[in-house]
């Protein structure tokens, strides 16, 4: 009987690595399918990622000159959050490398939000709207103008601070 068991021990041993063999296969076919789907997955280019830095640069400027606060920190939050975004999809876009600039204008807004000054508020839009065309100038698109916005394009929302209706 002893003798029967030495011998089947080599069949399973080989049995076993010849499953394993299988199985890494099956989880390899499996990672290069999901590695697959998530190179289809959809992904905002560059374009949409900046319309939407523009539509909460505009809700900005209307909560700040509204003085509704609340609205605009989350507004500059936004923005923040959609660079971020930008950086972290379009790593390999050469305009990636100039973001940084922006910051310094973001964070003038940012305390002028803190302090709730509208007229520092004011200044700080300004150069935050001068630093998006510097910056748009020094990624070769300097056709697209960015402007302080007169008439907001957002007629469903009320910009005013603590607004019910």
């Amino acid at each position: 009987m002893k003798h029967h068991l030495v011998l089947a021990l080599p069949f399973l041993g080989l049995f076993s690595c010849n499953q394993t063999v299988v199985q890494n296969r099956v989880l390899q076919n499996r990672v290069d399918s999901l590695e697959t789907r998530i190179a289809q997955t959809y992904k905002p280019g560059f374009g949409e990622f900046m319309s939407g830095v523009q539509a909460h640069h505009s809700k900005l400027w209307f909560a700040g000159l509204n003085e509704n606060w609340k609205l605009a920190d989350f507004e500059i939050q936004e923005i923040k959050e959609t660079l971020e975004d930008l950086q972290k999809f379009d790593t390999n876009r050469k305009e990636i490398k100039l973001l940084g600039m922006i910051y310094p204008a973001m964070d003038s807004v940012n305390r002028a939000i803190e302090r709730k000054d509208p007229v520092l508020f004011k200044r700080s839009f300004m150069l935050l709207t001068k630093t998006c065309n510097d910056c748009h100038s020094a990624a070769g698109f300097e056709f697209n103008v960015i402007k302080i916005p007169e008439a907001s394009p957002f007629s469903n929302q009320d910009f005013r601070s603590g607004a019910t209706k």
